[in-house]
């Protein structure tokens, strides 16, 4: 199972640097750096599927970063919620409806994201509203680092521990780099991990965050939890699989060149093999 998850991670990073070649846009480094997340949730972890995304009982996602949507595309289309080939027709032209953030017209998505500082704050809903319902669906979502400069970020944290949100389960893609550089340099974070524990968290410090199966025991931990809210901080690394892109801030929004795609795609074949 984690073997076949750990190789579809690669697989649909290769999808995602086709999808945003041909779209000519793209969120590359940060798509890189979430995608063992999203491949765990989808794939493993969550309940929801095309067959049940209209069942009050579904698990329900957000993707907070929404700036990273093409792997969430990638992930979307491998699940069987939208066509791939109509994807990678009409993503980022004009007038489609494949736009560059999370567009809840389109079937599996819960809520257009992308301006940073949401996405929780509407999970703390969403949670509270399974809670008042006595449903017993889980809430996910998944936030990058420099999102947390974001105060709306930490009523939503503040909400969901008063409430005692345990079916609330919030990640930290925690690949230490945004637009404008190192997000310690930005806005700095201190310790992460005792910043949420003093709002009444559970926190998992994930070492490798683009590891399956240190994942999954943090996602399968979180489901244990009475009480209050999980996080998981993910400790990934922006631009995962190649080295053309990995931990360089100026891959946050890029197109390969067809050089750079060629060393990009070599160096995932390379990945891939050592995982076989």
């Amino acid at each position: 199972m984690n073997m076949n998850l750990k190789l579809l991670a690669y697989k649909l990073r290769k999808d995602t640097v086709d999808l945003i070649c041909a779209g000519k846009a793209g969120h590359i480094g940060g798509d890189m750096s979430v995608m063992e997340v999203l491949v765990e949730l989808y794939f493993h972890q969550m309940n929801i599927s095309p067959e049940n995304m209209d069942d009050p009982n579904r698990d329900l996602f957000v993707l907070s970063k929404g700036h990273s949507v093409e792997a969430y595309y990638s992930i979307l289309a491998e699940k069987g919620f939208i066509p791939k080939e109509e994807l990678h027709r009409e993503f980022s032209k004009f007038g489609s409806k494949y736009i560059g953030h999370p567009n809840n017209k389109l079937p599996g998505i819960e809520m257009n994201s992308g301006s940073l500082g949401h996405g929780l704050p509407v999970c703390v809903g969403m949670a509270k509203a399974g809670k008042m319902d006595n449903r017993d669906y889980r809430v996910y979502t998944v936030m990058g680092d420099g999102e947390l400069a974001e105060g709306s970020v930490w009523e939503g944290v503040m909400a969901a521990s008063h409430y005692k949100l345990d079916n609330l389960c919030a990640v930290v893609d925690r690949n230490r780099l945004q637009i404008s550089g190192n997000t310690e340099d930005v806005m700095h974070q201190d310790d992460l991990h005792e910043r949420f524990k003093s709002f009444g968290w559970h926190v998992i410090d994930v070492a490798d965050g683009n590891d399956i199966d240190q994942l999954e025991a943090a996602f399968n931990e979180a489901k244990t939890v009475k009480g209050k809210p999980t996080v998981l901080i993910a400790n990934t690394v922006k631009g995962k699989g190649s080295k053309v892109m990995e931990d360089k801030a100026n891959w946050h929004h890029k197109v390969p060149t067809e050089e750079e795609y060629a060393q990009i795609m070599a160096d995932f074949k390379k990945a891939e093999e050592a995982l076989q």
